[in-house]
């Protein structure tokens, strides 16, 4: 039987990671990590939490024997590259990197210090790794994207709390590569749907306004959110004005749902951070990068917010509630 939290915006339940058996490191070797991510501090708390609880989980000691150095942009990606430099300044041993954007800037400051990605779509397509079995070079850990039948799912959790949906909306950052590919991915399940497109770009918060102002001028009935490092950053806004125009919305992560969008599916972000710290365990303990296979997201989760569906005057059905992993009442 499915086990089903219950939240509220205010706090939740912390995950835990089983302990490893015979996870054994130098007790006098003190590890460097670098930790680069595109949002703040704030933002990405649970992302925060979820990896110091899997290093902890095999046995380091934070701020004994494993120091980690976070770098935080703040949602300015002109920052990303200094950042990244100063990390490889400091000689740490490992670069965890999380979406594209912090992946490409930690790359292009190192070719030798090994770098983990948590969550990097298609990186394959996007250069990061020759293969996903055999990436080579110094970069390995997660890919974020598990195929293109994710989009027709979120789509379909959409139609399922709004039976007359024939628009929706795409709210997406251009600038981001890997939305090209899913936008078409988004596509072509709106189609198989017989559903109407109402694309709306937003580079950042200043564009968020007139994107919105698009989607409702075209009768957009509901929303779905391409997530990247920049929007995900201002997610609050995002998820407030989505309530304002009464667009039902749904994205990839737990915390778009936690900031006020209807629904959310996608994977577990928090157990990719946790479970990169095998990864860097793995590396510390001899391994090459780019012998570790890049691994695809096996974990995911169904998110409702029912403060937001009352907000909106929804009533989400009873088999979609009972299907869901996280309730925010």
């Amino acid at each position: 039987m499915r086990r089903r939290e219950f939240i509220t915006l205010l706090g939740s339940t912390a995950a835990t990671w089983p302990l490893a058996a015979g996870a054994k490191q130098p007790a006098a070797r003190v590890y460097r990590v670098g930790y680069l991510a595109i949002a703040s501090r704030e933002r990405t708390l649970q992302n925060i939490r979820a990896f110091e609880e899997g290093l902890r989980s095999l046995g380091y000691r934070i701020g004994e024997n494993a120091v980690i150095e976070y770098r935080f942009a703040d949602g300015e990606m002109g920052r990303l590259a200094a950042l990244a430099t100063n990390l490889v300044g400091l000689g740490v041993d490992v670069i965890v990197s999380g979406n594209n954007v912090t992946t490409v800037a930690a790359m292009k400051a190192t070719t030798t210090i090994p770098i983990v990605m948590t969550n990097s779509a298609e990186p394959v397509s996007a250069g990061f790794v020759a293969s996903l079995a055999r990436p080579g070079g110094n970069v390995t850990g997660f890919s974020s994207e598990p195929g293109d039948e994710i989009n027709g799912k979120r789509l379909e959790f959409l139609k399922d709390t709004l039976p007359k949906l024939s628009r929706v909306g795409i709210l997406w950052n251009p600038d981001f590569t890997p939305n090209q590919d899913r936008l078409t991915s988004v596509r072509e399940a709106t189609e198989a749907l017989g559903l109407t497109v109402v694309r709306a770009e937003a580079r950042g918060p200043e564009a968020l306004e007139q994107a919105f102002a698009t989607m409702t001028r075209e009768r957009a009935q509901g929303l779905v959110v391409l997530s990247d490092g920049v929007l995900f950053n201002h997610r609050g806004l995002i998820g407030g004005m989505a309530v304002r125009n009464r667009l039902p919305a749904i994205s990839a992560v737990r915390e778009y749902a936690e900031a006020g969008l209807l629904l959310s599916y996608g994977i577990d972000l928090p157990d990719q951070f946790r479970r990169s710290a095998v990864f860097i365990d793995k590396i510390f303990n001899g391994a090459k990068a780019g012998d570790l296979p890049v691994e695809r997201p096996t974990k995911f989760e169904l998110v409702i917010n029912q403060k937001t569906a009352k907000a909106l005057g929804l009533t989400v059905p009873p088999a979609m509630l009972a299907q869901a992993d996280v309730v925010i009442e």
